[in-house]
């Protein structure tokens, strides 16, 4: 397994493709309405307040694409993101609600945690999520307990770093995170490091995202 490095190899034509029309969809809060599986898909997930919207926004060059906020678990539904080109979806980006603390009952984030596991196991579309981890925080309890779902539901997920640039040894914690999880079944072999704040490492997300259109 490797750590994935800003290089800018192949930067321009990512820009470019993410310069293409990138819109809201839908958002969905019951399976049952999930749109149907005609495009490639990739999913964003991670703890409440793990930089998720932010990171969502620089991809996508769209500064109010996602809604950021300072209070954790804003997202609560499954929304979909469609990059356009003529008219033809090329890929479905899909913003999962955030998981671990946030300002809601228990009944709503059972809810939550219901829709999502349920979108994991089923979504035959679904080619890679992007599972992100706060730099400053690395890999807890509830991580792991998020990648085994996906281990045992043979969903392939690449852990991407975030908030990169409130440390000062990310590579050495990258390499860290790599010992705790290169064992994993369903693991994507290459660990990303990203700061929405200083755009480092958003091409390479955008790199992997383009690999996986149709």
């Amino acid at each position: 397994m490797t750590v994935r490095k800003e290089t800018g190899n192949d930067a321009k034509s990512k820009k470019l493709l993410f310069k293409q029309n990138i819109t809201f969809s839908l958002g969905v809060t019951r399976i049952e309405d999930l749109p149907e599986e005609t495009s490639a898909e990739v999913a964003f997930f991670g703890r409440s307040n793990v930089g998720k919207s932010s990171l969502l926004n620089s991809i996508t060059n769209k500064n109010k694409l996602a809604y950021t906020s300072k209070n954790p678990g804003r997202t609560r539904e499954l929304n979909f993101f469609s990059l356009s080109q003529n008219s033809k979806t090329l890929i479905n980006i899909v913003d999962m609600p955030g998981y671990g603390f946030a300002k809601a009952s228990k009944d709503q984030i059972k809810k939550w945690t219901k829709l999502s596991d349920a979108y994991l196991k089923n979504r035959k579309n679904l080619r890679r999520v992007f599972l992100l981890i706060d730099s400053r925080r690395k890999i807890m309890p509830i991580d792991d307990e998020i990648m085994d779902v996906m281990d045992d539901h043979a969903v392939s997920y690449q852990i991407v770093l975030t908030k990169a640039d409130k440390i000062l040894k990310v590579e050495n914690l990258a390499e860290l995170v790599l010992k705790e999880v290169e064992k994993r079944k369903a693991i994507f072999p290459k660990i990303l490091i990203t700061s929405s704040k200083s755009k480092f490492g958003i091409d390479d997300i955008r790199e992997e995202i383009a690999s996986l259109i149709n």
